[in-house]
This record gives structure tokens, C-alpha cells and sequence, in this order.
């Protein structure tokens, strides 16, 4: 078993096929100078010392002293035992607004991409926790069920949309609703459902303080992430091109500005027990919701099997350091003593007649 801890260091092994062009291209060069200059004769006589065959030794040895530092920064990982541990951690439902309001460009790229932002940091700070997605707008769906797949977690979180609701509109109750229903299981404990909106609710029938304090009633705390600015913004509309075609207008012909609710959201976490994070910065969001998972009661998820492994990049590294004083022991241009052995095989000027 073994894993490589940093493979985007494999790129410098096209430095070997590069290195070795420009000594052909550096050979032909030297080549065609040394013909116009003298015969091969008086080259003999005049750099008696000077090797053609070492110094393609010379390029092998960088060859493989750059293959070898490669492997060193790569650092494969070898595994040496597995070990059984228990998996705990708690449950997150993640409910993000998919509203058309949250394409609005009053935050950079948008709404909905700064939330997904959110998201995707956070699933990378997890650890052992479970994690799932409700998707909602006018109405609500289950985008992924409660699972420790973070990988797949995130790929589903890639594709929300607003075209994948057919209601438009937000209704924040809706999303209660349905992330309520993630946590059926009466045994599990710490219980937390985070909410990313803009805040804005249409939806008059549906109670969504009433909704979160039931909630909280059942062992579940809200936690309301807002993205967007109270001053607003207008809904753009996008070709294939990426530009903007038009924006989102009302029955009057009028340009819709959206603007975030921090109250609405501030309120119906409170009544859930839980707290309003405001969503401008991504890595506060993050150590926030970490911080509140990391205090919380954890569950126990069964057992599962980690390997452990141990760093080998030292077998590399003392690798290239070897060929590297090769090279220097070598030398391209040999001395006298080295040059009695006539270690690469080269006519010597006392040999022709």
C-alpha cells in the first residue's frame, strides 16, 4: 500500500526531455563549428582531454538526479499497518438556497457560488463528521442524504442550480421541513442544520420561526449563514457567452433589486437555539461551524480502517545527492591521472598514426 503526498511535482520530469534537446541541438552546434575550424586530428592535439562520452555520462547522471529530486518532492508514502479506530462525529444538514435572488452579483462571483464556497471549505475542515445537502426554493429537495463521503458530497454540491426547482420564489420553512427529516434516528446526538440564504422568504403560509423553534424542540439547532449585502443587487441573466443579456424584471417592466435579510435569518436561528454567522468571509464561516462541531456531543459511527503511513523521501533525496557527487567526481574535463584509465573509450592523439 502506498500513497503519493504531492504528485503535481511529477511536471519537473519534463525538464529531462528539454535538458536533453538542448544537448543535441548543443552537440550538432559544437560539432559543426569544431569541422569549420580545424581537423578532427588537430582537435586531438590541441584539447586532448576533452570527451564527448563523458559528457553524455554527465547529462545522464542530471537525468537521473532531477528523476530522483522528483520523487523526493513527490514523497511516495509507504503504508505499514492498519489500524481499526472508531469513527465519531456529528451530523450537519447543509439547506442552501437555490432561488434565482441568489445569482444576484452584490458578492463576488455571486450569491450562490460564495455559498457553495462556504460549503465546500467546510466539508475540507471536516473529520468524521456526516455530512448532508437539502437544495430549496419555492420548494424543497433532498439534494444528498447523510453520508462521510465528502468526495461525492461535494460533486452533487457542483450541480445545484436554480433550474433544478421548478417553484421558484423562497420559502425558508420548506427548508426547515425537510432538513428536519434528515434526523429521524432518535439516537443521534448533536443534531445541526445550517441554513445559507440571502434571508428573503415569500413563502406567507409556512412559519418559518414557528417551524425552527419545532425543530429545536426535537433536538435540532438552526445555524443561518448570510451571503449578500442589505444594499442589494439586480438579477443578471447569462448566455452561453457569459455575458449578460438582460435582468430579472417585475410585472411593471421594472429592474428587480434583491437585497439580504440578515434579520429574517438572525431570527429564526435564535428560535432554534442556534446563531446568524455573517457569510462575508469564507474562512470565518468555516472556523466557526468547526469550532460549534468540534464542542458538540459526538456520535459513534461504528469502526473503520486507517492505514498508516510513513514518509520515504529520504531514499530519493540520498539517491540524487550520490549522483550528484558522481558528477563532480567525474568531471568533464579529466585530469591527467583520471585519463591514464581511459574510463569512456576515446581515440587518444598517440593512437593514430
Amino acid at each position: 500500500m502506498y500513497e503519493l503526498d504531492k504528485p503535481i511535482y511529477f511536471y519537473l520530469l519534463l525538464l529531462i526531455p528539454v535538458m536533453w534537446g538542448l544537448f543535441a541541438y548543443a552537440l550538432a552546434y559544437r560539432k559543426k563549428r569544431q569541422e569549420a575550424f580545424a581537423s578532427s586530428k588537430l582537435l586531438m592535439t590541441l584539447a586532448p582531454y576533452r570527451s564527448t562520452t563523458a559528457l553524455v555520462w554527465k547529462y545522464i547522471l542530471y537525468s537521473l538526479s532531477i528523476i530522483c529530486i522528483t520523487l523526493a518532492l513527490v514523497n511516495p508514502r509507504i503504508g505499514t499497518k492498519i489500524e481499526k479506530v472508531k469513527m465519531q462525529g456529528s451530523d450537519v444538514v447543509f439547506a442552501l438556497d437555490i432561488s434565482l435572488s441568489m445569482k444576484a452579483e452584490d458578492v463576488t462571483p455571486n450569491r450562490l457560488s460564495k455559498a457553495k464556497q462556504i460549503i465546500s471549505r467546510t466539508v475540507d475542515a471536516l473529520g468524521g463528521d456526516r455530512i448532508g445537502i437539502v437544495v430549496y426554493a419555492g420548494s424543497a429537495y433532498p439534494l444528498l442524504p447523510i453520508t462521510s463521503d465528502y468526495s461525492a458530497a461535494k460533486m452533487f454540491l457542483g450541480t445545484a442550480e436554480p433550474g433544478m426547482v421548478s417553484s421558484q420564489g423562497t420559502s425558508l420553512g420548506e427548508a426547515i421541513v425537510m432538513g428536519q427529516k434528515y434526523f429521524d434516528d432518535p439516537t443521534v446526538k448533536n443534531k445541526l442544520l445550517v441554513i445559507i440564504s440571502d434571508g428573503e422568504d415569500h413563502d406567507e403560509d409556512l412559519d418559518a420561526k414557528s417551524i425552527a423553534s419545532a425543530a429545536h424542540d426535537a433536538g435540532i439547532k438552526i445555524y443561518t449563514i448570510g451571503v449578500g449585502t442589505t444594499s442589494g443587487g439586480p438579477i443578471p441573466f447569462r448566455g452561453l457567452d457569459g455575458l449578460i443579456s438582460s435582468y430579472k424584471k417585475d410585472s411593471q417592466g421594472e429592474v428587480v433589486v434583491t437585497k439580504a435579510q440578515p434579520d429574517v435569518l438572525s431570527s429564526i436561528a435564535q428560535s432554534a437555539g442556534g446563531e446568524y454567522i455573517d457569510g462575508t468571509s469564507t474562512q470565518k464561516v468555516v472556523d466557526k461551524i468547526t469550532d460549534i462541531l468540534g464542542k458538540g456531543e459526538k456520535n459513534e459511527y461504528g469502526m473503520t480502517e486507517i492505514v498508516e503511513y510513513k514518509d520515504r523521501y529520504q531514499w530519493f533525496a540520498g539517491a540524487a545527492l550520490l549522483f550528484m557527487i558522481a558528477d563532480i567526481l567525474m568531471g568533464y574535463r579529466r585530469n591527467r591521472w583520471m585519463s591514464r584509465y581511459n574510463l569512456f573509450g576515446e581515440e587518444r592523439p598517440e593512437d593514430e598514426d
